[in-house]
């Protein structure tokens, strides 16, 4: 009997299939449609061999289809949804870096004018409190 992989490891392995940055610059390509390898190469600007390891990898996860016209392979997205991760990632990047240049005026700012208290800090970026110390423990 197969067992199901639980949802949360496929996603793990869904992400980790696009933890590549050649596999990510190839899917906002083919945002706006088929792009033949041609482009794709000289729009990357990577070795053939390692594009088509990339493409590869992409084809087998079945996120992307291959199209050939007489000599032209061209790629395309299988799906819209992939689109879509793609502007979602865009969005959450946007909001996260946001906050980074909002503290980094926070702290050129406080460089200029070191009276001057700085706002407050981001809470991922405010210490937790040190745990106490454990007893030391006497030996026999």
């Amino acid at each position: 009997m197969t067992r199901q992989v639980p949802l949360y490891q496929a996603k793990a392995e869904f992400f980790r299939m696009l933890g590549h940055p050649v596999r990510i610059r190839v899917l906002e390509l083919l945002q706006s449609g088929p792009v033949s390898v041609r482009d794709l190469l000289s729009e990357i600007e990577i070795e053939p061999s390692n594009l088509s390891q990339q493409l590869a990898v992409l084809r087998r996860s079945g996120i992307v289809v291959s199209i050939r016209e007489g000599s032209t392979v061209s790629y395309a997205l299988a799906g819209g949804d992939v689109a879509e991760l793609l502007r979602a990632a865009r969005r959450i990047l946007t909001e996260l870096l946001s906050g980074q240049t909002e503290l980094l005026a926070e702290l050129r700012q406080a460089d200029r004018d070191p009276g001057r208290p700085a706002g407050p800090l981001p809470t991922a970026l405010v210490p937790s409190p040190s745990p106490r110390p454990a007893p030391a423990v006497r030996g026999h």
